[in-house]
């Protein structure tokens, strides 16, 4: 997938103060439950963008409405965090041989944007803005700042959810970002630099945009592409429409300098109000999963399987006891509409099952030999079942870390047969030994890993570790060797 992305050698530039490029190949959940009532003050149906001259002539779009009714509702985030000497260097030479330097711990300090939902404090940014922050700091447009409490965030989604202690705040509301339509004129708005809340506006390029992290993390994908111009210190910023309301978190830029040059994405809001809910009532995302690889369909694939289009998602592998497998979803299936919705990329697909959450119900329609099937299923969570995780039931975490199997594309590019990459890590045995998000596992113990259960399974339940082969993100393979 690299190769795929890289190519031409452009550079991922990124807006916050680490690393977000994001492509999530696994299937999620949402549901539509807003986050607050409705206090906003905005007059939704007096919104509208307008033409300078008259109404019915052409002219340019004015931007005043929207404008003024989101810059108080974005704020400037900023972070700061202690690194350990030689934090940044090699950790698993760290780990085995201590780190020689003699240099006090530094201070590291970022910066990002976020947007105000409620009129009582909570705030949106991106979960990369404020990963790792010991402390987070929030300063309104109108200079006030307030010690932020962080109520939950999804590395997966790259949402993160704040709290401060404040009322009557002005906010924006939620817009519908499935409306959206290419050419669309929309306004990024941001506080980067702390100088008070500044906009940019541009049109909607694409829509369903599949990115890929450097790391090779697997993330959600299904980005809003426009042309509005951000820099750093942008991420967890507004996305609008003229009518002023939510759309997308802008997110990261992909340019060769790592400013601005006409690529901007934005995470939308479909999904970001599903996370949102989730944080807040639960602590953590509720994922619901269908339970297979996918990719989308290209021209072989068609021939193949004698498609009369090239579109639609194939199925590449059913997970075992998962939702398409009770279902009877098969291997080479072409997946062409979710809950009578049709879906054409995978990108797609996954933004409609982001909006459940497990136990819900759905209809999948796919193709099988040329005929047109539909059948029902019950999406599962990552354990299996279809029950609610809150932050006090624990979690499928091994060594502190989270996991999902590798598709059939990505062990092509890896050029192995077997392997689980690692999509979170917290403290715990893989922190301590260096091992980050973007890793793949091959072994465990001596024994090759398919899934996330086998580390659970190789090790114990998690209380035993003697060795480990992984894949690092730049193509190095290590084993490591542990004591008893």
């Amino acid at each position: 997938m690299k190769g795929k992305y890289l190519a031409g050698a452009l550079l991922m530039g990124f807006l916050g103060a680490s690393i977000a490029l994001f492509a999530y190949t696994r299937i999620t959940g949402e549901q539509t439950t807003a986050i607050s009532k409705d206090s906003s003050k905005v007059e939704v149906q007096d919104a509208r963008a307008f033409l300078t001259s008259m109404q019915t002539q052409e002219g340019p779009v004015d931007f005043t409405y929207a404008a003024e009714h989101t810059v108080h509702g974005v704020v400037h985030v900023h972070t700061k965090t202690m690194m350990s000497p030689g934090q940044s260097d090699n950790p698993f030479m760290e780990y085995f041989y201590g780190n020689r330097r003699n240099s006090q711990p530094r201070e590291v300090q970022g910066y990002g944007s976020g947007v105000i939902i409620s009129a009582d404090g909570y705030i949106i940014t991106n979960n990369h803005v404020i990963e790792n922050a010991e402390s987070v700091e929030v300063t309104l447009n109108d200079n006030r700042t307030f010690t932020a409490q962080v109520i939950g965030r999804d590395p997966v989604s790259d949402i993160a959810l704040l709290k401060i202690k404040a009322e009557s705040l002005p906010f924006i509301k939620y817009g519908d970002s499935e409306q959206l339509r290419l050419g669309e004129w929309v306004l990024a708005v941001g506080n980067p630099f702390n100088l008070t809340s500044t906009v940019t506006a541009g049109i909607v390029s694409a829509k369903g945009r599949s990115l890929t992290d450097p790391d090779g993390t697997p993330r959600i994908e299904s980005f809003i592409q426009t042309d509005a111009a951000l820099n750093m210190g942008n991420s967890g910023g507004a996305l609008v429409n003229t009518k002023g309301l939510l759309v997308g978190i802008t997110s990261m830029i992909y340019s060769r300098s790592g400013d601005y040059s006409g690529n901007s994405f934005a995470i939308p809001v479909s999904i970001v109000k599903k996370v949102v809910d989730d944080l807040k009532e639960f602590g953590q995302v509720q994922r619901a999963l269908i339970g297979v690889n996918i990719k989308d369909v290209e021209a072989a694939d068609a021939d193949k399987q004698n498609l009369k289009e090239v579109k639609g998602i194939l199925v590449t592998n059913v997970l075992t006891d998962g939702s398409a497998a009770d279902a009877g979803i098969k291997v080479n299936d072409v997946i062409v509409k979710f809950d009578g919705v049709p879906v054409n990329t995978v990108s797609e697909l996954q933004e409609q099952v982001g909006k459940r959450r497990p136990g819900d119900n759905a209809s999948i329609t796919y193709l099988r030999s040329g005929k047109e099937n539909t059948t029902q299923l019950v999406m599962k969570n990552e354990a299996g079942n279809t029950k609610v995780v809150t932050a006090d039931m624990g979690d499928n975490s091994v060594f502190g870390a989270k996991f999902q199997a590798l598709g059939a594309d990505e062990m092509k590019t890896l050029n192995v047969d077997n392997g689980i990459r690692v999509t979170e890590v917290n403290d715990g045995k893989f922190k301590d030994i260096g091992i980050k998000r973007g890793y793949v596992i091959l072994t465990v113990n001596g024994k090759k890993v398919k899934s996330p259960a086998d580390v659970r399974q190789l090790s114990n339940n998690g209380s035993s570790l003697k060795s480990i082969s992984l894949i690092q993100p730049d193509g190095t393979i290590l084993t490591l060797q542990f004591g008893n």
